[in-house]
């Protein structure tokens, strides 16, 4: 079966493919004999019921600076000539990436777009998870100066941060006095028009934030991210490191709960967040990462395991 594959993501110029899951995706249907187009969000088109873009056929390699060949921009339907569109492109989750989401939609009975784009706008990472509140370590989602107060109050010491940020941006730990919570409320929400996550502060995060992937709904693998120096984030975007990890007994609990209601909503490639070895702090659909780690520490060929996925379900429509 070979598929023509249309990739929705950021420019190819600026990842870095010694991690980028977008890239191993790529090389993985490369690979396997698919035809790759790129294209970014903001040149998607629609008119008399067809949605189409400018779209540069690609070959790519695992070589640094020179990883990525276009062929010359074409105009590809990618209602009629795609097989699959991969939804790639980083967070923010504006309205943009909103937009985005509803004109994927109009094809989404033609064409396998991964993930659902209905169901990526319905379920922003940080609140789906609150669907799994059982599963959550305190929780309070709010733009109130005061309620952030008594929550902190309550707890000790909490971690606040953008409902729809992403890539371990703009997270701050404020201790039990309260130091610079009255002045962070104030800049988010001069920055944010919607809510914050405010969440009780886990010491366990210094011990690893687990990023587990699952694949249609079943567990890929797993590693365990580890903060830098005098830092509680743990994303390898800002400096943590990845470590070879298991599961433990309440992560097989959460992962059985979440995987067929992933299954259902057509996400496909999923990437949930666990601190501690039991608090699920998110569920990442937009564009997760982590399966080169995977790979590298325990050998899974996850990238594989997704196109596994996709061409089984690009059959069933055929």
């Amino acid at each position: 079966m070979t598929l023509t594959v249309a990739v929705q993501m950021d420019p190819l110029a600026s990842i870095n493919i010694a991690g980028d899951s977008t890239f191993a995706l790529m090389l993985s249907a490369q690979a396997r004999g698919h035809r790759l187009f790129h294209y970014g969000a903001g040149e998607l088109n629609w008119s008399d019921g067809r949605l189409w873009t400018r779209a540069h056929p690609v070959t790519v390699q695992r070589a640094e600076g020179d990883h990525f060949r276009f062929g010359e921009a074409v105009k590809l339907d990618l209602g009629e000539e795609a097989d699959v569109v991969l939804m790639r492109q980083d967070p923010p989750f504006d309205l943009g990436y909103i937009t985005a989401t509803h004109l994927l939609e109009r094809i989404a009975d033609r064409t396998l777009v991964v993930n659902d784009p209905a169901e990526v706008r319905n379920a922003p990472e940080k609140v789906f998870v609150l669907d799994y509140a059982r599963f959550m370590p305190p929780t309070l989602v709010t733009r109130s100066l005061e309620e952030a107060r008594a929550f902190l109050a309550r707890h000790g010491a909490i971690v606040l941060k953008p409902l729809h940020g992403n890539g371990g941006k703009a997270i701050f730990r404020v201790g039990p006095e309260g130091e610079n919570l009255s002045a962070l409320i104030e800049v988010f929400n001069q920055t944010w028009p919607e809510p914050h996550m405010v969440q009780a502060f886990l010491p366990d995060v210094a011990k690893g934030d687990k990023r587990i992937v699952l694949v249609d709904g079943e567990v890929a693998g797993a590693i365990n991210r580890l903060p830098g120096e005098g830092e509680i984030r743990s994303n390898l975007a800002v400096g943590g490191s990845a470590e070879k990890t298991g599961l433990t007994a309440r992560e097989r609990e959460i992962c059985a709960v979440l995987g067929p209601e992933l299954k259902r909503r057509g996400l496909l490639f999923v990437g949930i967040d666990v601190i501690g070895g039991e608090w699920l702090t998110e569920i990442n659909v937009t564009s997760p990462t982590g399966i080169v780690a995977i790979e590298r520490f325990d050998g899974t060929d996850v990238a594989g395991l997704i196109w596994d996925a996709i061409e089984a379900k690009v059959a069933t429509r055929a």
